[in-house]
């Protein structure tokens, strides 16, 4: 909790030096458990699903700013009851529920989604800009104007990204998207900003964000994901058995990068472990590390340890509760880690443990 309150210090900081709003994003962390203490520090939450809404409006007691690619037309109402903000991801879909949107018992801001045609993230899997993106629109689709009622345009084109490439990407949304800008109440800069990273520069960033604020007088939101909890967890694992083929050594331990880390196969990166180094080390003991699961590729490699491994060694995998709790899966029905909080006052409090129940209760 410690580190999470640093985090969230921090970010509080940026949120005040510029006079914007920060919002926690579901989809990077939604440990509900501290959706509270969250609360003291940013502005809401934002939402990806009726779920989400929901779980922000009961938990952390806020509307949710929600945000779909496309809206299930027997769920709208109901998230509409969760939602103080509702982002489109076409003109169509706001066109189709533009109507319902005015039944609403309190009034709903609602936006557009753009796409500003720029991005540097290099994995096409998380760039919301590769060519072809379903995310959001390019400016062509306003050659009639904004449609009525529109008072406010959410871009989002980063990814764990630093202040300089939120720079680039904003001169490419301006340059596009400005001519709108008299009409709105807000715009929303959506997540990727990594601004509790070490080498993040955080007075960049406020500088960038006073400054478009003094030219264009708007609202300025953003919903940043890994930096809430950025560092603040770890995953525990124990070695389980070493295997050898062919001089490839393998240390089998009992988590799994496909169902508990599946962002390590995904984006790709190595994740890193407490006292190994994360390349080879000659004359180092040497192993690759082997997921629980039979997927083939369910593994890291390979990492160097000052000692042999031997079934029973703890393995720590640092900086895995972002993305990672809210993807996990239960593939061939592998048990999942102990959720726990340690607490400022150094108690470790077990919140969830994960039983047979649950796998049963996701299959039919």
């Amino acid at each position: 909790m410690k580190l999470l309150r640093r985090n969230l210090e921090l970010i509080r900081h940026v949120q005040e030096e510029a006079g914007v709003n920060v919002i926690l994003a579901l989809k990077g962390f939604s440990m509900w458990r501290v959706f509270p203490m969250v609360g003291e520090y940013l502005k809401g939450a934002t939402a990806s699903s009726l779920n989400e809404a929901r779980l922000i409006f009961e938990e952390m007691g806020k509307k949710a700013h929600t945000y779909s690619p496309a809206y299930l037309p027997d769920e709208f109402e109901e998230t509409m009851r969760y939602s103080s903000h509702i982002t489109f991801n076409s003109i169509a879909q706001y066109l189709l529920y533009r109507d319902t949107l005015k039944t609403a018992a309190e009034p709903i801001s609602a936006g557009l989604r753009v796409n500003p045609e720029y991005s540097e993230v290099e994995v096409d899997l998380y760039n919301p800009a590769a060519p072809g993106s379903r995310l959001g629109e390019m400016v062509d689709a306003f050659s009639d104007g904004l449609p009525e009622g529109i008072e406010g345009l959410h871009f989002h084109t980063l990814c764990e990204s630093s202040s300089f490439a939120l720079e680039k990407a904003l001169e490419a949304f301006e340059v596009r998207f400005s001519k709108f800008f008299p009409q709105l109440k807000w715009v929303n800069f959506g997540g990727g900003h990594l601004m509790t990273r070490k080498d993040y520069d955080v007075n960049h960033l406020i500088g960038l964000l006073r400054r478009f604020r003094e030219r264009y007088n708007l609202e300025v939101i953003l919903e940043p994901g890994s930096a809430i909890a950025w560092e603040t967890g770890v995953l525990v694992s124990t070695v389980l058995d070493i295997i050898e083929s062919r001089g490839v050594r393998t240390a089998i331990v009992d988590v799994s990068f496909t169902a508990h880390m599946p962002d390590t196969l995904e984006m790709p990166y190595r994740p890193r472990i407490i006292g190994a180094s994360t390349e080879p080390v000659a004359g180092k003991p040497t192993y690759r590390i082997g997921g629980v699961s039979c997927l083939a590729g369910d593994y890291m490699q390979a990492y160097s340890f000052d000692e042999e491994l031997k079934p029973g060694d703890r393995l720590v995998f640092e900086d895995m509760i972002h993305y990672t709790m809210v993807k996990t899966s239960m593939f061939n029905g592998v048990r999942h880690p102990d959720i726990c909080i340690w607490h400022e006052n150094d108690e470790l409090e077990l919140v969830r443990r994960f039983t047979y129940e649950d796998y049963k209760r996701r299959l039919s």
